[in-house]
């Protein structure tokens, strides 16, 4: 009787019992309950190293030198959670249980999916730009396409919007506008110059592309909530980049999401373009987002990314110095893992220097 308990608790949705207050920046009011059905659990970690490769195109001024270890990059999954997960994860605290807003946002899964493959491109390019041009080489940065991230919210009623823009109708998260009143988009300047002069309340067409489907649509622009003369379409946009190099890279992301490998990119990198072993002797777990200026930003599920890392071995872990779980992910790490917060790129690679590994010395 107890087995066939435990085998039907396997089927049963978490979502039938398992519930948390869902926190005001989420839209709830952090006090009533709302079902958790999905869980933030460790993925694994894997080498960037083997995932870095470079066009037939290379100078002879620029030298690869070969790592003697890795750098890993850490990955986490957020799967539906059965009854039985649930009371086995609990009190487990590498383990969160996500509400569906906490998990997808606003956004639709689909929108949620197609915004993290678009984060993970421009981290890509960020990280070559900010490598390269530390490893002393000639690189330039271009504004990308313009991409919709999430629709701008007006006003909130009881924590949630209850006003969006007029875009909101037509407009989802992860759409890439092509043209504006007929005038190609290259980048947000040009979305910028097609609207300057125009007032809220005049209607623009808007043609975009979503998934394989390219549409044109007409959109009512709104005053700017910060800058009420000025008229916006009502969409945070992603920030994307183009990177223009000496020789070509390429970093296979496969089926990476979102930003948070950025600066596991950048030292990858530089270890291989530059002289000496940036690695201190040992395999290094690195996260974080990284910034054309070379900061480090914050990521989500740290605690959960130290679960992976120590799953996987390694015992030192750089993290951003901006996370808000710091102290969580410490009390997972405990003193199987060397948690080292970062600021920059500079940062990392002092703490690196610090840990053993050669200082980066720019090619000349």
């Amino acid at each position: 009787m107890a087995l066939t308990g435990v085998a039907v608790a396997g089927f049963v949705p978490a979502s039938t019992f398992a519930e948390k207050p869902l926190p005001v920046n989420f839209g709830g009011d952090g006090v009533t309950p709302e079902a958790t059905p999905f869980a933030r659990v460790p993925a694994g970690a894997e080498a960037v190293n083997d995932r870095v490769s470079f066009g037939d195109d290379l100078p002879d001024s620029a030298t690869r030198y070969e790592p003697s270890n890795d750098f890993f990059f850490v990955t986490i999954t957020e799967p539906p959670q059965s009854a039985l997960s649930w009371f086995v994860g609990r009190d487990e605290l590498p383990i969160e249980f996500l509400t569906d807003v906490e998990k997808y946002g606003l956004s639709t899964p689909s929108e949620r999916r197609q915004v993290s493959r678009q984060m993970m491109a421009t981290s890509e390019q960020v990280a070559q730009f900010v490598a390269l041009d530390r490893a002393g080489y000639e690189v330039e940065l271009i504004p990308g396409e313009v991409v919709v991230s999430e629709l701008v919210c007006f006003e909130v009623e009881e924590q949630r919007c209850t006003r969006t823009a007029p875009a909101d109708e037509v407009l989802d998260a992860g759409d890439v506008l092509l043209e504006a009143a007929g005038e190609k988009l290259e980048n947000l300047d040009d979305l910028a110059a097609v609207l300057k002069g125009r007032a809220p309340g005049d209607v623009v067409a808007l043609t975009f592309q979503r998934g394989a489907t390219t549409k044109t649509v007409d959109v009512e622009l709104v005053a700017d909530p910060d800058e009420p003369e000025r008229s916006i379409v009502g969409f945070v946009p992603v920030e994307t980049f183009r990177v223009v190099l000496p020789f070509e890279v390429d970093i296979d992301t496969g089926e990476i999401g979102g930003p948070s490998a950025g600066l596991a990119f950048t030292l990858s990198l530089l270890d291989d373009l530059t002289e000496g072993d940036l690695t201190p002797g040992r395999d290094i777990a690195v996260t974080g987002t990284i910034g054309v200026d070379g900061t480090v930003g914050p990521i989500g599920g740290l605690p959960q990314k130290v679960e992976a890392v120590k799953q996987t071995g390694v015992d030192v872990f750089l993290v951003p110095a901006s996370q808000d779980d710091l102290d969580a992910a410490m009390a997972v790490a405990g003193d199987d893992i060397e948690v080292i917060p970062v600021a920059t790129v500079d940062e990392a690679i002092a703490e690196l220097v610090r840990l053993g590994g050669d200082p980066v010395e720019p090619s000349s």
